[in-house]
């Protein structure tokens, strides 16, 4: 049996000029943090020539193409994988909540089968096959920081050149203040995100479009996304927290889709109890609420007032590993 364990991400800053309808015009920056928040996938041989896969459903068939699981079958049918394997999945947080499930479950799974194979692989080339079966397979309008800091681990910058190159940088950070920001980022679940896909098609075609509003708002982004990375290399979290504020405000404007009044009235309490800045993680309407707090306690209490769960985490430095060999 062969168990990998793959790490989720917070997005920190840039986000959104990691799709290619963005950097194949432009070279894109985004800065990530893996959490120790996992996706597990398990492969074990069977004696029955079938696939049988066990995740949210159960599946058991004779041949890939028969396969419903869209990942599963592409990734399957790149590494031309053969019948008699079961394969199982778990998650520490659930999909569909903006923490990059899909891109690390793709990393997780090519982890696994290559590890299945006796084949070492590298963490690039994970996350390379992984954005090509997300992005070119399947045609999703995604980015590729979710399987690059799925991969590599720890907090990242990552930069996208317009030929699809990726460049990654992991942050130099004195160990205070990589202690200091970990003990002052909080994470909120708000709901499930509905209207992801959505805020991400619009994104693609307009940004693929030539839409100048879209351009300009990701290129303020990824402007901040850059003061964020300088604030944390200079030991300045608390600046990093300010600077999360003018993130949002950018990233909400976007999309009308992003924001919705209940998780406006959430981020206002959070601003006026304790937090210095915040953001919600993904693309938007739903998962989390990511915030700086000058004052945890308060925000705490204030965040359970308004029915929010806190997911606490700390920062996996590890990336995409093999835990179970035998």
């Amino acid at each position: 049996m062969i168990i990998t364990r793959t790490p989720l991400r917070i997005s920190l800053g840039g986000g959104g000029t990691d799709a290619p309808s963005f950097f194949r015009q432009q070279p894109g920056f985004v800065l990530s943090a893996a959490i120790d928040k996992y996706i597990y996938v398990a492969i074990n041989s069977r004696f029955v020539p079938d696939f049988l896969l066990k995740y949210s459903a159960l599946e058991q068939v004779d041949a890939i193409e028969d396969i419903q699981h869209n990942i599963i079958r592409e990734a399957f049918d790149l590494l031309d994988i053969r019948p008699g394997i079961e394969v199982v999945t778990l998650a520490d947080i659930p999909a569909g909540t903006g923490l990059g499930s899909s891109g690390s479950f793709t990393v997780g799974l090519l982890h696994t089968l290559h590890a299945m194979r006796h084949q070492h692989v590298g963490r690039r080339m994970l996350a390379e096959e992984a954005c090509h079966i997300e992005i070119e397979r399947l045609g999703e309008p995604v980015g590729k920081q979710d399987q690059y800091i799925a991969a590599y681990g720890g907090l990242t910058g990552f930069e996208f050149q317009t030929d699809g190159t990726v460049e990654a940088t992991r942050l130099e950070m004195a160990p205070r203040a990589l202690h200091e920001l970990e003990d002052h980022l909080l994470l909120f679940f708000t709901g499930y995100s509905r209207a992801a896909s959505s805020i991400l098609e619009d994104q693609h075609s307009r940004s693929n479009d030539g839409d100048q509003v879209m351009l300009s708002n990701l290129n303020e982004t990824m402007a901040i996304g850059r003061e964020i990375e300088a604030a944390l290399v200079a030991g300045e979290p608390h600046e990093f927290g300010l600077l999360m504020n003018r993130h949002w405000e950018i990233k909400r404007n976007r999309s009308k889709g992003m924001s919705n009044p209940d998780i406006d009235r959430w981020y206002e309490a959070a601003m006026a109890n304790g937090a210095v800045g915040g953001k919600l993680v993904g693309a938007g309407a739903g998962g989390f609420l990511l915030f700086y707090a000058s004052d945890t306690d308060r925000l705490r209490n204030a965040m359970r007032d308004q029915g929010l769960d806190e997911v606490r985490f700390s920062f996996d430095h590890e990336g995409s590993s093999v835990i179970v060999r035998g």
